[in-house]
């Protein structure tokens, strides 16, 4: 056992890697928030010396604009449709492959999650672009796609520059933080419960829905979470496979610090995202703590 001082020497650098990369720049962010902005971009001088006087210029001009205006709570809810669409379409591609992996037998499960975890290999960029080409005009996809929706006679359609390219990019990006919680889960499970139920009479279904469904809900929270999380903030996937109709609130973000330089608005916007994320990942982690199904689960 570890005494009190080792414990202590080896939480120092978690700590530290937190309070530095963490702590400190949300810090700084939270200040930006209050301050003006510049005339020429970034934020004006914190004391101002206006005939003979010294003044502090601190401000909530940046909050007032942020809470009123409809363009960026419009942002934020297209992001967060697009995170909540993207978790959906990752945990009902994501959960029976992390089941079929969790199922396989030992020899072919390591090359299975190979073959996630393989996409991290590249570039992050490279994949988007990838999808790019993929989704582009002279694709064969968007070339039997058209032919399909041509047939039924319903107008072409125009797979890049979409929503529907961004929340494709979305879900091919974050699929394997899905996968990857839920086979640590599913992995864990006792196959004597599943057999136990069999002799009581269950069916496949049943004992899907009444045993493995509810001791997989903490990898499903897991990988939700992992998929949500970044989805919402996300600006690079958007910005090159989307349109105007189909930016989020990592855009604006992005903009306000690089291109229009109004620091303390993009500052705001990134704290209103960020209380929002972490208030909805309060309440989906009280619900979940109160559900039958966790509780079952963590026994």
């Amino acid at each position: 056992m570890l005494n009190l001082t080792e414990k202590r020497v080896l939480a120092l650098p978690p700590l530290l890697y937190l309070v530095v990369l963490f702590l400190v720049p949300t810090l700084i962010m939270i200040f930006i928030a209050f301050r003006e902005p510049g005339s020429y971009g970034g934020v004006e001088p914190l004391l101002a010396h206006i005939n003979g006087h010294t003044t502090i210029n601190m401000s909530l001009d940046s909050f007032r604009f942020a809470l009123s205006s409809k363009f960026i709570w419009q942002l934020f809810f297209r992001s967060m449709i697009f995170s909540l669409i993207t978790t959906a379409c990752c945990l009902i591609l994501g959960y029976p492959l992390a089941l079929l992996v969790a199922r396989t037998n030992a020899k072919y499960r390591d090359l299975l999650l190979l073959l996630v975890i393989i996409p991290f290999w590249s570039c992050f960029l490279i994949r988007v672009y990838a999808w790019m080409i993929i989704l582009g005009p002279d694709s064969g996809v968007n070339h039997l796609i058209n032919y399909i929706v041509q047939f039924f006679g319903f107008p072409a359609v125009n797979l890049l520059y979409s929503s529907f390219a961004v929340v494709v990019c979305l879900v091919y990006i974050n699929l394997p933080f899905m996968i990857l919680p839920l086979y640590a889960n599913l992995e864990k499970h006792e196959d004597d419960l599943l057999e136990a139920s069999r002799d009581l009479g269950a069916t496949r279904l049943q004992s899907f829905w009444r045993i493995t469904l509810p001791l997989s809900m903490p990898g499903i929270l897991a990988g939700s979470a992992l998929v949500f999380i970044p989805s919402i903030g996300m600006f690079v996937v958007p910005e090159l496979v989307g349109n105007n109709c189909s930016l989020m609130i990592g855009n604006l973000i992005k903009q306000q610090f690089l291109q229009t330089m109004n620091w303390p608005l993009g500052s705001v916007t990134s704290i209103i995202m960020t209380l929002a994320v972490l208030s909805i990942s309060l309440l989906v982690g009280y619900i979940a703590s109160h559900t039958n199904g966790l509780k079952y689960a963590n026994k």
